[in-house]
């Protein structure tokens, strides 16, 4: 009776299987850098169930990606997306550009409470997945506010408290903005301690170092201290060399990296392709003046003293650049729309001042005054960030919000950082393989955050896969026009829901938030 039965069922074992999405004929990339090849892929219930040929399997959709790529959804390690979230949950900016899940709270900047921030995020849903770190900046802030000073021993206890508590809420790890208010005046041993908490949960320290400029190799010393002495693996954001005078020290630097990891530090980096950064306003004053909010750098700047030692530090410090004039920072976003997109030179000049820098620095004075503005710095060279881009260990990463699009005038890497990598530097100036870039935008960043289902195509991995022609695959964003969306990719999927279909976002909010599971 038995063998009976086996030979009734088995023709429906050679029937045709279901699957929600088919992706046939495509050139899969897997994510883990192995070469290409031609194949299809079934999505069901949110998971990949089967890659290969699969000429028996069955879809309520099925897409022809004959010509195209499919590789897992990439991941932006580096973004600041709170705030914007409600905004425009959508995240078009990231979705164009075929990232489907984003790591925020970086910089030092995060949500105090991750739980009741997932929690949001969970209610609201978006469009890509979320992580998040705590950021040390704002655990400092809702101990001691921007106070330029230690914290006594119980301000210590509570910062301590609350990284925990975000680490048990599912953060990822710990960030420091060490070139920010109030993260520049906390020393070394004041982040370890707090590294020292989100290393017993498995976290990664991630940092903004003290100095990307003339102390770069003291600061990333400092970071390498810091994984070090806690025990933990090591993320340095946005790597790079500031100012004309540091340019070519990529050759200095880089090697710091290697031979942290072969001395056993796993440390990796992250950066953005572009030769301009974007930053507040503000990082072209002393700290000093800084501290203890809006009110008391008004009273520190109605001092007549006070902006006599101010210009004359932003004058040594243009000086060392080699520049005659503040022609590099560009406003993004001040409460006076009609001066984004130009420099400071150019505002100074709107003023009616005269054409120099010590003018240019009164009128930078003055925009703090207001409020300060977000900016964009031109002071990096090519060269440096093609020799950092050619690091194995090295992440791509924007660096930017959920774009609010014709909302000032941002920086483009938060539209084009992952096309501009795939057109410009693999396609027309081949500085890296297809396979490797893919690498760095998936499995590489899924490893070092503990994203465990993610970052790869496999069997039982979430469904996050953008299908893309490598031919076309553009990025249209520019520091004149940055609200342009990056072109070529045909179709993306978060959770396997399809949310960019034939080149138009849908709509579809499929997003999670993505915790990292505790053990202890």
């Amino acid at each position: 009776m038995r063998k009976i039965l086996l030979l009734f069922f088995l023709p429906l074992s050679l029937a045709a299987q279901q699957a929600d999405i088919l992706i046939k004929n495509g050139k899969i990339l897997d994510g883990t850098g192995n070469s290409w090849f031609y194949g299809d892929l079934a999505v069901q219930n949110g998971k990949i169930v089967a890659i290969g040929k699969l000429p028996k399997w069955a879809a309520t959709r099925i897409i022809d990606a004959k010509g195209l790529v499919v590789a897992p959804g990439f991941i932006d390690v580096h973004t600041h997306i709170e705030g914007d979230e409600k905004r425009n949950p959508t995240a078009d900016n990231f979705i164009y550009d075929g990232v489907t899940t984003v790591v925020t709270g970086n910089c030092g900047l995060s949500q105090v409470n991750i739980g009741r921030y997932f929690m949001m995020l969970d209610s609201l849903k978006t469009s890509v997945n979320v992580a998040s770190l705590i950021g040390h900046n704002d655990v400092r802030k809702a101990v001691m506010g921007s106070a330029n000073r230690d914290p006594v021993e119980a301000e210590m206890k509570q910062m301590e408290a609350i990284v925990e508590q975000a680490m048990k809420d599912g953060a990822v790890g710990l960030s420091t903005g060490l070139i920010y208010i109030p993260g520049t005046y906390s020393k070394t041993e004041e982040v370890v301690r707090l590294a020292k908490v989100a290393s017993r949960y498995n976290g990664v320290y991630a940092s903004h170092m003290r100095d990307e400029g003339d102390s770069v190799v003291q600061a990333i010393e400092e970071a390498l201290h810091i994984g070090r002495e806690a025990g933990m693996p090591v993320e340095i954001s946005h790597f790079k060399l500031s100012g004309q005078q540091n340019w070519g020290r990529s050759k200095e630097t880089i090697p710091m990296i290697s031979k942290a990891r072969s001395e056993g530090l796993d440390v990796t980096i992250d950066q953005y392709p572009y030769t301009a950064s974007s930053t507040s306003l503000s990082t072209l004053l002393p700290d000093w003046v800084l501290a203890d909010g809006q009110d008391s750098i008004k009273a520190r700047l109605a001092r007549p003293e006070v902006r006599k030692e101010i210009t004359e530090y932003m004058l040594k410090k243009l000086k060392k650049r080699k520049l005659k004039n503040f022609s590099y920072p560009v406003v993004a976003s001040f409460r006076d729309t009609t001066l984004n997109g130009k420099s400071i030179e150019e505002v100074n000049l709107i003023k009616g001042r005269k054409h120099n820098a010590r003018e240019e620095a009164v009128t930078i004075m003055e925009m703090m005054e207001q409020g300060g503005a977000g900016m964009v710095f031109h002071g990096m060279g090519d060269e440096d960030v093609k020799a950092i881009m050619r690091y194995p260990f090295n992440m791509f990463a924007s660096d930017a919000s959920i774009r609010i699009y014709g909302s000032g005038n941002p920086h483009p890497r938060g539209y084009g950082t992952n096309a501009r990598v795939l057109s410009k530097y693999v396609r027309e100036e081949k500085v890296l393989s297809l396979e490797e870039a893919i690498r760095r935008m998936t499995s590489l960043p899924a490893q070092k955050f503990q994203l465990k289902d993610r970052g790869l195509l496999r069997e039982g991995y979430a469904a996050d896969i953008v299908i893309f022609d490598e031919q076309k695959v553009q990025d249209l964003s520019t520091y004149d026009k940055p609200h342009q969306y990056s072109t070529g990719f045909a179709y993306v999927l978060v959770n396997g829901r399809l949310t960019v279909d034939e080149g138009k976002h849908n709509g579809t909010r499929a997003g999670s938030t993505l915790r990292l599971k505790q053990t202890l």
